[in-house]
C-alpha cells in the first residue's frame, strides 16, 4: 500500500512540474499539489496507524 502511495506521490510532483513549466497551465500545478498533500497525508496516517500492510508480504 505504501509503495502505490510513494508513486502517486511522485506521479503528483511530475503533473504540478508540468503544470508549472507549461505556461498557461497553472491549474495542473494547483491540481497536482493539492492531490500531492492529500496522498502524503494518508501515506502519513497509514503509516502511524499501523493499517498498512507489514513489508514482506
Amino acid at each position: 500500500m505504501l509503495r502505490l502511495l510513494g508513486l502517486l506521490l511522485v506521479i503528483w510532483l511530475v503533473v504540478s512540474v508540468i503544470g508549472a513549466v507549461i505556461e498557461g497551465l497553472f491549474w495542473l500545478t494547483v491540481v497536482g499539489l493539492l492531490f500531492f498533500a492529500a496522498t502524503a497525508a494518508i501515506g502519513w496516517t497509514k503509516r502511524n496507524d499501523g493499517t498498512a500492510l507489514p513489508r514482506g508480504r
